[in-house]
């Protein structure tokens, strides 16, 4: 498994990974707009994208974040796994990654919204608290890093 900066030949299994992932959960399975262009949704607004990549170079995983103009925050993104490859450390791998990025970019907090239901994303309510995020508001999410 390799980590790696987002590129768009990758689109397609990106979209079906996450899908994929959402269905999973419970949840009718539906793409957010930004998504479909995440050139222009995180590179070319300073932000970045990363996908797991498995042995036969399919998406196996995702995450991105985005800077909040102004300050010395950002947004974590789409973290998303393959879900037979869930609790395995993918997830713990691909948010380490950006966090690491986002340090060395002089960003000092790392938010992140949660989804709801809570029942319906619950892996989220539960994987980011292990990980030193606290609440900040409703379905909001906070660390300093």
């Amino acid at each position: 498994m390799i980590i790696k900066e987002y590129e768009e030949s990758y689109r397609d299994d990106l979209i079906f990974m996450i899908l994929s992932a959402k269905d999973a959960l419970g949840r009718k399975p539906g793409i957010n707009e930004d998504l479909l262009h995440i050139k222009e949704n995180y590179f070319n607004k300073g932000g970045n994208f990363w996908i797991a990549i498995d042995d036969s170079d399919r998406v196996i995983g995702s995450i991105g974040y985005s800077i909040i103009e102004g300050t010395t925050e950002a947004f974590i993104h789409r973290l998303f796994i393959k879900p037979s490859l869930k609790r395995q450390g993918l997830g713990t791998k691909l948010l380490l990654k950006a966090e690491e990025e986002l340090k060395l970019k002089g960003i000092t907090i790392a938010k992140v919204h949660l989804g709801e239901p809570e029942e319906q994303w619950f892996e989220s309510y539960n994987f980011y608290p292990k990980h030193g995020y606290v609440f900040c508001g409703d379905r909001l999410m906070m660390k300093d890093i």
